[in-house]
């Protein structure tokens, strides 16, 4: 992989601007991934320009999400001020064991831009994160398990370790042999998802992947683990702040009028659940089960969820933006 020329440069800037004229929010990366790691800030820079003039957004997988994270958020907030762009981190956390507990020194570079800038994360409620399978995470450190693999789809489900002994290969020979392939990796600590979830500058998502054939369990149980585990049972925070954070918030951040918020000549994009014995049933081991204590969903003000199964056609539309999205952040305050 190498950077872009000048030449490719301009040709992804005019797509941006298309698509940007077109409604789109804004402009993500994801530095981390091999396709897009050979990028040089300066060239993020250059595509992040044509955000200014119609108030769009950044929003960043982070170039590490390991020991050099607090660089990379750095280089997240340095584009977005060059382009005077609201930003938001993607799934921010401590990846990998060695970065266990680093979460205090992530909120506080958080904060420090949030003084001069207007920024955000989202985080999702699993200590264990799921993507690809990079080379590059290999390791025994914690497990790994394989969610796909297009030469040896059967091996979905099953830990890399395990795979690497029955097929008498070492752990990086097996990832190769298993390539191109994805995986879950448990790689986070419990504290620190907890830590930055609970900040008020952090959404709710569940950054789930529904192609997957054995799926992260987030795709499932994300919002009402949330709702359950971590608000009713645990206490990590009220339930109105939980319901913020995955639906007011999330509106005010991506300027989404008339959304978020139940008031009257607002779209009534509505859950009805009961929060007592709202729990996600999704785990690891059987990833693809709908949550209990969700009774009904409407979406577009159609009832679209009820009696444990869709209801008709889908009520779902695209929102194009709306205006700046800098003026979500001055607004879009955990409650």
């Amino acid at each position: 992989m190498r950077s872009a020329s000048p030449e490719e440069i301009a040709a992804m800037r005019e797509q941006l601007r298309d698509s940007l004229e077109a409604g789109a929010l804004g402009l993500s990366t994801g530095l981390a991934y091999a396709s897009a790691f050979s990028a040089e800030t300066s060239e993020v820079k250059q595509l992040a320009e044509e955000l200014s003039a119609f108030g769009a957004i950044y929003t960043t997988h982070l170039r590490s999400e390991f020991e050099p994270v607090l660089e990379a958020m750095a280089e997240a907030f340095d584009i977005g001020r060059h382009a005077r762009s609201p930003v938001i981190i993607s799934h921010m956390k401590c990846a990998g064991a060695g970065n266990w507990g680093r979460s205090p020194q992530l909120l506080a570079a958080l904060e420090k831009a949030a003084q001069d800038h207007p920024v955000g994360c989202d985080c999702y409620p699993y200590a264990a994160s799921s993507s690809t399978l990079d080379l590059k995470q290999v390791t025994d450190a914690f497990r790994i398990t394989i969610t796909w693999s297009t030469p040896h789809p059967h091996q979905g489900g099953r830990d890399l370790q395990e795979i690497a002994a029955d097929w008498g290969l070492s752990l990086l020979d097996a990832a190769r042999k298993l390539q191109p392939a994805g995986a879950v990796y448990y790689g986070m600590d419990e504290g620190d998802v907890e830590r930055i979830m609970s900040h008020p500058l952090a959404m709710i998502g569940s950054d789930g992947l529904p192609e997957d054939p054995f799926p992260h369990p987030r795709l499932w149980g994300a919002f009402p683990r949330v709702l359950g585990h971590f608000s009713r049972d645990k206490g990590l925070f009220a339930l109105h702040t939980a319901v913020h954070k995955m639906t007011g918030l999330s509106a005010a951040r991506f300027a989404l009028h008339e959304r978020g918020l139940i008031r009257e000549g607002y779209w009534a994009d509505l859950v009805l659940f009961n929060p007592q014995t709202v729990r996600d049933i999704a785990d690891f081991k059987d990833p693809q089960r709908a949550a209990q204590g969700i009774d009904s969903v409407w979406v577009n003000g159609r009832l679209s969820y009820a009696d444990g199964k869709p209801q008709g056609e889908r009520q779902g539309r695209f929102l194009p933006r709306s205006g700046s999205l800098r003026e979500g952040f001055a607004d879009a305050k955990a409650p």
